[in-house]
């Protein structure tokens, strides 16, 4: 009888035990599908335009067509301000381009919108966990270190760097034009020394270190980052399916390999920096007070993790600062060169306010004195924008303000958009900047007057954007360019020591193509060229008055 009841007591909970199991996951999954329903219900239905393949959606269009700024603009107008655009595999993206959606976006970047999978992978396999991969608490704790070393007052200081790369180009040039017997001019690679100038600079002024590429030094980090950033054999459809499964960047395949160095190199030659720098301090050999860029990553590795930054963190920091200085100028400094060929008009008129000058301008007299210049560099930025847009992932419910009633999908009308957490968000930088409803019909133009004050009505709806001057080139928000002091005192020195040397022209004629390869940045390339070798060949001759 012992035996008996307690194999009958546990024949009756068996299906008991099953029948609580099952009415437990009913209810959980009761719970979940609700949850599921009212985030549909919360979600904004919002509209826009249908993919053309299930497999790429939209990416490969937006990747390789020349006119995205315009499809952007086109997709706005028909859809509404904030629309979503089909991308791999049946996901999607939310395109902002009204400018209270933007605005409430940048102030909770790196809180509630933080890199996606992708670029998280991306960044960390090039320059590492530094400032540019961080979001939150790590992003804030890491901009505030760096951003003495970005103040007008360290830049300031930085003028005259700028100043001395750019006279050693010059010789450089008036050798090159001089050893062309029988000729007035010569052909160079505006490319290619615009790179040999930005990353002197940016060696100088970041990491207290002279590579002397400028000098003729042969620089195992400049090999490494002329041939990536000038890489035009990246397959646009490894770089999409990435975007859908991040893991691919993980994989042994020739971009990846290429990255790995570029870290390896890049990486190798700041700790050999840091390590000198280190050994100076204990020796006394370094100035306690030092606030460059490098002094100020190794004052904090003294204060350790937690309020400073830890010993790789502070190399993860100088891969981050010397790419960014050195690839940003660069594409900038040669867009410029490129627009004033185009423009002769142009370019002998911003030649005079440069001559009209007179003295080695300073830091003040860049940013105040020469507003041709000024002009010139505000609308290279905003035709050539160096980065082209930004993802972000939502890292939470939102609900994003609209600065006037859209039409959503259902044919309502609402004044605020909800998004569900993992939305990717993209705020287009280069179609913003040359957007015709903000810019006006001659948006797509290269016209520096429309930032001098004659030039009436050039300014009627720049005032609905925030960041650098109403523009999305340095971005804006917590991530704003940390650089942009830097990158604009660099590009107006030597743009302005340039004009009153020489007159250029395009080497093949204003007419010839030029796309944009997709490097770590896109870059300008002249296709066809008779100059082989050279990636945007410029015809150069002194300028005699």
């Amino acid at each position: 009888m012992s035996t008996v009841a307690p194999l009958k007591d546990l024949c009756l909970a068996g299906p008991l035990l099953f029948l609580t199991t099952c009415i437990a996951v009913l209810i959980l999954a009761s719970l979940y599908f609700l949850r599921i329903y009212r985030q549909m219900q919360r979600t904004t239905r919002i509209r826009g335009p249908h993919s053309p393949s299930w497999v790429f959606g939209f990416a490969k269009t937006v990747i390789d067509s020349t006119a995205t700024s315009e499809l952007y603009e086109h997709w706005a107008n028909e859809y509404g301000p904030v629309y979503k655009i089909p991308h791999v595999l049946g996901q999607s993206r939310v395109i902002l381009w009204d400018p209270k959606a933007i605005s409430h976006f940048f102030a909770r970047d790196t809180w509630f919108y933080n890199q996606t999978p992708f670029n998280k992978i991306s960044i960390q396999a090039t320059i590492g966990r530094g400032v540019m991969w961080a979001d939150g608490q790590h992003h804030k704790r890491q901009r505030k270190i760096l951003n003495p070393a970005f103040s007008a007052a360290a830049v300031r200081n930085l003028t005259s760097v700028f100043q001395d790369a750019a006279h050693k180009a010059v010789i450089a040039w008036d050798a090159e034009i001089g050893s062309n017997r029988g000729t007035d001019c010569a052909v160079v690679d505006v490319q290619q020394w615009m790179n040999h100038i930005s990353l002197d600079s940016a060696g100088i002024g970041i990491l207290s270190h002279d590579f002397g590429v400028l000098d003729g030094n042969d620089s195992e980090v400049a090999h490494v980052l002329n041939a990536f950033s000038s890489a035009a054999n990246v397959s646009h459809n490894l770089v999409i399916l990435a975007q859908r499964f991040p893991f691919i960047m993980k994989l042994p395949l020739p971009r990846t390999q290429f990255s790995q160095k570029l870290s390896l190199t890049v990486g190798k030659i700041c700790e050999d920096m840091l390590s000198r720098t280190r050994k100076e301090k204990e020796t006394g050999g370094a100035d306690q007070r030092d606030k460059s860029c490098l002094g100020l990553l190794l004052k904090a590795e003294e204060l350790g993790e937690g309020t400073g930054l830890t010993q790789q963190e502070v190399l993860d920091e100088a891969r981050v600062l010397l790419l960014g200085g050195f690839e940003t100028t660069a594409v900038s400094m040669t867009w410029a060169f490129i627009e004033l060929a185009r423009n002769p008009g142009i370019q002998t008129k911003l030649r005079e306010e440069c001559l009209e000058f007179g003295s080695t301008p300073s830091y003040d007299d860049l940013a105040n004195k020469l507003p041709y210049l000024n002009a010139v560099v505000n609308e290279v930025l905003r035709l050539h924008a160096p980065v082209t847009e930004i993802p972000r992932s939502a890292t939470q419910e939102d609900v994003i303000p609209l600065s006037e009633p859209m039409r959503t999908a259902t044919g309502d009308f609402t004044d605020n958009v909800c998004i569900p957490k993992g939305t990717v968000v993209v705020v287009p930088f280069s179609a913003l900047n040359r957007s015709v409803s903000v810019w006006g019909p001659d948006a797509r133009t290269f016209k520096p007057s429309r930032w001098l004050k004659e030039d009436e009505g050039a300014h009627e709806a720049k005032g609905t954007l925030h960041g650098y001057r109403h523009l999305m080139s340095f971005g804006s928000g917590a991530r704003m360019c940390l650089g942009r002091l830097f990158a604009l005192t660099a590009f107006k020195a030597v743009l302005f020591i340039f004009m009153r040397n020489f007159v250029f022209e395009m080497a093949d004629g204003p007419g010839v193509q030029i796309v944009e390869s997709l490097g770590f940045l896109p870059r300008p390339r002249v296709i066809g060229s008779s100059e082989a070798g050279y990636s945007v060949p410029l015809r150069v001759r002194r300028y005699e008055v």
